[in-house]
């Protein structure tokens, strides 16, 4: 497993109980860190993040974030050993929503 790949999944891991923690009340807690990709640099990382809810929901979960990047910042680089502590930036994935959408069709095949 090459270095970046180690580092990848001990942010995710670090970020996901990170965001368990928050008290934000935009952020639900149905949210979660499908990956993270940290630039060889280790200055950024993209974090691609699922939320369970409606539109609105997830658009006030990614403020959410966005707001507590920097107080994310510093507990990352708290948690995790790394020369520099990346800077975040999230993105919302919906492929397990898009997933759960095909779920529903085939089921209605059947």
């Amino acid at each position: 497993m090459a270095r970046i790949d180690r580092i990848n999944g001990e942010v995710q891991r670090e970020l996901a109980n990170v965001i368990r923690s928050l008290k934000d009340s935009r952020i639900p807690l149905m949210t979660s860190v499908v990956t993270v990709n940290v630039t060889n640099d280790l200055r950024y990382a993209k974090a691609y993040i699922s939320v369970m809810g409606d539109e609105a929901t997830q658009k006030k979960a990614m403020e959410g974030l966005r707001s507590a990047a920097g107080y994310i910042r510093r507990e990352i680089g708290k948690r995790v050993d790394l020369r520099y502590t990346p800077e975040f930036i999230f993105e919302l994935d919906k492929s397990i929503e898009h997933g759960s959408h095909i779920d529903k069709l085939l089921k209605n095949i059947k």
